[in-house]
């Protein structure tokens, strides 16, 4: 897979910025609430010597995946992760596909509750669950930019 054939087949690459674009270009496609959020992996995601995705890259790709569908949900990009729990149940060969397809488990009026299946070219590689806070962008400082 490449970002040649994933543009073709209408995914978009995401805007990520700072430490959520070290782990390489994600993207998205499908619809509000519907979305699938993927990664190609390459070398720079290896676990040390062993030719699998490293499982931090797993846990920040769930984290961006769930936000997504959180972003979704409250309709802006104003949230904060409180909790993520991954389950690992299989390796994820470097140069794989990662794919996650967020679902929305419920949202209250200051909390939302998501979670999602980590595939690599299909084959389930583990779950995630996640808690986020939104939070009030009146209240936000304005000393931490970006």
């Amino acid at each position: 897979m490449d970002r040649a054939t994933l543009e073709a087949e209408g995914w978009q690459a995401l805007n990520t910025r700072a430490f959520s674009a070290a782990i390489g270009p994600t993207f998205m496609r499908g619809e509000t609430g519907h979305r699938i959020v993927g990664l190609i992996t390459d070398a720079r995601n290896a676990n040390d010597h062993m030719g699998i995705v490293h499982g931090g890259v797993l846990l920040t790709f769930a984290d961006i995946a769930l936000g997504c569908a959180v972003v979704d949900a409250i309709g802006a990009p104003h949230c904060t992760t409180v909790q993520l729990q991954y389950q690992f149940v299989a390796a994820a060969p470097v140069g794989s596909f990662i794919s996650c397809e967020p679902e929305l488990v419920r949202r209250t009026s200051q909390l939302v509750f998501v979670r999602g299946v980590v595939k690599s070219d299909g084959r389930t590689v583990g779950s995630a669950d996640g808690i986020f806070k939104v939070l009030d962008p009146a209240r936000r400082d304005p000393s931490r930019a970006g």
